[in-house]
């Protein structure tokens, strides 16, 4: 049931997005170790261009291919300005930061990141997120999140700076979508657990107006 469960919940991720990010700086890695610098800023941006344009003629999402493009061009220019491949990276270097610096200032805000992801991509009333039986659960999960986007920010400042364009390219894949999914799986059951063990009302029993005793959070985080 768990694991039902899971997969309806994260099967968004593991949809043709996950490939429309994955697959160009794959590519750009591959070319780049055979063919040199140029045909791999090319190839994968060609890559990114073709999943675009697919997802447009099959009258899918395309937002997620247009930024995936927009990332690969940037990246591409990054390495062509830099004449390194290692430059392909930086924007990667970037967002790490970026997620570090939101996901500690919504801690020290007191209004945890992974409340705000959740609100964003449900819809639950934020008065329900900020309550004390319930705002825990987000607080500690935004904890683990700040800790996973640390652990792979040193990791690739510490390739960047080596200037080892391959190592450095299979670490950012390896810790981007694919380990992003099983830190977003922990958060998941933990969450649910947590939301269980503070007591709190569930999200409908709270838009319900219901008093305690509450059932709790059966399903989502």
């Amino acid at each position: 049931m768990l694991v039902k469960e899971l997969f309806e919940e994260f099967k968004t991720v593991t949809s043709g997005k996950t490939f429309d990010a994955l697959l160009p700086p794959l590519v750009f890695l591959l070319v780049n170790s055979f063919l040199g610098l140029n045909p791999a800023v090319i190839l994968s941006l060609g890559l990114a261009a073709l999943l675009g344009t697919i997802r447009l003629l099959r009258n899918q999402t395309w937002y997620y291919a247009l930024g995936g493009l927009l990332a690969v061009a940037a990246a591409s220019g990054l390495a062509i300005l830099t004449r390194s491949a290692t430059g392909y990276f930086i924007p990667s270097l970037i967002s790490s930061t970026f997620l570090l610096l939101l996901a500690a200032g919504s801690l020290l805000a007191g209004k945890p990141l992974a409340a705000w992801a959740s609100h964003l991509t449900r819809g639950w009333p934020l008065e329900w997120f900020w309550r004390q039986d319930v705002k825990p659960a987000y607080r500690e999960v935004t904890i683990v999140w700040s800790g996973f986007f640390a652990l792979r920010l040193i990791i690739q400042i510490i390739l960047f700076r080596t200037g080892d364009a391959v190592r450095l390219g299979w670490t950012s894949t390896l810790l981007g979508w694919p380990v992003t999914v099983l830190v977003l799986v922990f958060s998941y059951i933990y969450g649910i657990w947590r939301l269980h063990s503070l007591g709190g009302p569930g999200v409908q029993e709270f838009q319900a107006g219901k008093r305690p005793p509450w059932e709790g959070q059966k399903r989502g985080f």
